[in-house]
């Protein structure tokens, strides 16, 4: 990879004095050099979010903060800064994609993304797509995908960003983005550490947050090359790690200790040429951790997978109107660890997806998807989707797909526990959302249902004496989402309401009772009020009752304020004062029972453009 990025740079620069001769030939390839998901593009009949710069500076440490506060998503998080899953329409974790850059990075080990090891500085764009989305992201896209996108801009530039915060509990902040380039060539570059004691007050208890700190390291780089008049050569990589104390609970205390280490290398290589378009990509995913019981011990457990994954685009535009996009992808997948032998798979999909517009105003697309999976047989799944623009403010939008997720390598492998006659779980949804444009008003309202079946659980087995994972479960997921978002401009003042609401049901029909940890409404709303170079903004957050283990975990409401101010903003060097105060109210809440969440405390950060 070091001799790849020489390479690269030597032939940037090499050739940079010539960067004007190919400037048409990159317009015509904008399409491509930006983010690698045109979501809006294949996904015409879903609903897609697209998170603004401003709401990701307001929660700027983590995707957990981000999502809670402005999303229908549930975060499920074990005390601050801890493990974080997400529950999407009611789905578990592992049945939530995670898409970088157009790549599917849910872990092999146990399919899930924990939330609190994603940081949102270094990405230009996060989006959230509802609905089933396994055609497309492959293994876990059942509820829905968060796409985390690097875009690359191929225009003289020179930007960067330096941000340095200070907050409660000795909460210390660190970051760096840099992009720079031109017509030919260009990169961009993070760097991103996060630490804190954690140690904040249980409130109603003279207990603490204790064996809580965490740091987190995030470092990001990108580079896009102009190769011809039809060709871009792109690289993106990330390294992200981990070292956190796993807090105690109100009940038990904890010395535990895990570090947790991710790797992403992607080379892609995208050519255009008339109707036809192709993208050839390259990846490397590397995951590993290890669990430390006693973090003053020098004895731990440790896990790891090693994907290696190559996946090719082909795209032929028979007209304005009707394309065609086939997928092929191939991975081999490696694992190591203490709780398993070394298990391997192979994975190969063929993907289709026809997308057309019959109409000026009517647009679907049909896909449909096949994987061929070591070990065990993968269902066929296909999806449908389609929009209408019944009016110039009006659009209709409706989506059906049949999804599924493979059993992961804990699953199947585990020692003891794993069960290598796991089948894979699969669903079928449907959404039908309406969405309506007036001027500074938007609105959306969709209704969704889930119908799954074998879903894996792990159950403790009497006869064996310890826990194993068995297809046991089918549930129905159902409900309605509501999205409001207001600008208005008036001279120099602005004012801007986002808000979002869910409600939503999750049974276990075996059971006959309600899913765990899946709140029936959900509701979150951020006002914002700026005036030249000063903004104030305002959120809230209403999380009602869940259902857990024989009870039920009580709703609550948080709300943060913030203020910033900008200074020397009409120069090349503008400097961004923010304060914010979370947890206004000082309210006690948990999101998993006894694991109480942070008392009220603020976050200073001053933000350096040059």
């Amino acid at each position: 990879m070091k001799l790849i990025i020489g390479i690269l740079f030597i032939s940037v620069f090499s050739i940079s004095i010539h960067a004007q001769t190919f400037v048409d030939s990159i317009q015509k390839l904008d399409e491509v050099v930006l983010s690698d998901v045109k979501l809006k593009r294949y996904a015409t009949g879903y609903k897609v979010t697209v998170l603004s710069d401003s709401i990701l500076k307001k929660n700027n440490t983590s995707l957990t903060d981000v999502l809670r506060f402005n999303s229908n998503i549930y975060l499920k998080e074990n005390g601050y800064g801890m493990v974080s899953s997400p529950s999407f329409r009611g789905t578990n974790a592992s049945q939530t994609a995670v898409v970088w850059n157009g790549i599917n990075i849910n872990s092999q080990l146990n399919g899930q993304t924990d939330f609190n090891t994603v940081s949102t500085s270094n990405y230009n764009a996060i989006a959230i797509r509802s609905g089933g989305g396994s055609v497309q992201y492959g293994s876990g896209a059942i509820g829905g995908s968060i796409h985390l996108n690097n875009e690359l801009k191929f225009y003289s530039h020179a930007e960067n960003r330096l941000k340095l915060a200070y907050g409660s509990f000795n909460t210390k902040q660190i970051a760096l983005n840099s992009s720079f380039g031109n017509n030919l060539w260009t990169a961009t570059i993070g760097a991103a550490y996060n630490h804190s004691d954690n140690d904040y007050k249980f409130l109603g208890t003279n207990m603490k947050n204790e064996n809580a700190a965490f740091d987190n390291l995030d470092l990001n780089f990108n580079l896009g090359y102009v190769v011809s008049k039809k060709d871009v050569l792109k690289l993106y990589h990330q390294n992200f790690k981990s070292d956190r104390e796993f807090s105690s609970t109100l009940v038990a205390p904890s010395d535990s200790k895990y570090i947790s280490k991710d790797y992403r290398t992607m080379l892609e290589w995208v050519r255009i040429s008339g109707s036809v378009s192709s993208k050839l990509k390259a990846v490397n995913l590397l995951e590993e951790f290890k669990y430390f019981e006693n973090k003053n011990s020098s004895n731990f457990s440790k896990g790891k997978a090693n994907t290696w994954l190559f996946k090719y685009n082909f795209n032929y535009k028979f007209s304005e109107t009707l394309e065609l996009n086939a997928i092929s992808d191939y991975s081999y997948i490696t694992a190591r660890g203490n709780s398993f032998s070394n298990p391997k798979r192979n994975a190969f999909s063929v993907t289709t997806i026809l997308s057309h517009r019959p109409l000026p105003k009517l647009q679907y697309a049909l896909s449909v998807r096949q994987d061929v999976i070591s070990n065990f047989k993968s269902p066929l799944v296909y999806s449908v989707d389609a929009s209408f623009k019944a009016t110039k403010h009006y659009t209709l939008k409706i989506n059906a797909s049949k999804n599924y997720r493979v059993p992961t390598f804990n699953d199947l492998y585990w020692q003891p526990g794993g069960n290598l006659d796991l089948k894979p779980e699969s669903s079928f949804q449907i959404d039908l959302g309406q969405e309506v444009f007036v001027k500074d008003f938007n609105f959306s309202l969709n209704g969704f249902y889930i119908k799954s079946s074998d879903l894996i659980q792990w159950r403790p087995n009497s006869s064996l004496g310890y826990w194993n994972p068995v297809n046991i479960a089918n549930a129905d997921h159902y409900g309605i989402e509501f999205g409001l978002d207001v600008n208005k401009k008036i001279n120099k003042h602005s004012l801007n309401l986002n808000s979002n609401y869910s409600y939503t049901i999750a049974r276990d029909l075996d059971k006959a009772q309600d899913l765990f940890y899946v709140p029936t409404h959900k509701a979150n709303a951020a006002v914002s009020y700026n005036y030249k170079f000063f903004t104030m903004f305002y959120q809230h957050l209403y999380n009602g009752e869940v259902t857990i283990i024989g009870d039920e975990l009580k709703g609550f409401d948080v709300g943060n304020l913030g203020l910033s101010y900008a200074f020397n903003a009409n120069n090349s060097w503008e400097y961004i004062l923010d304060f914010k105060l979370n947890n206004l109210y000082n309210v006690y809440y948990e999101n998993v029972s006894l694991r109480p969440m942070p008392n009220r405390n603020f976050t200073i950060q001053l933000t350096f453009k040059f």
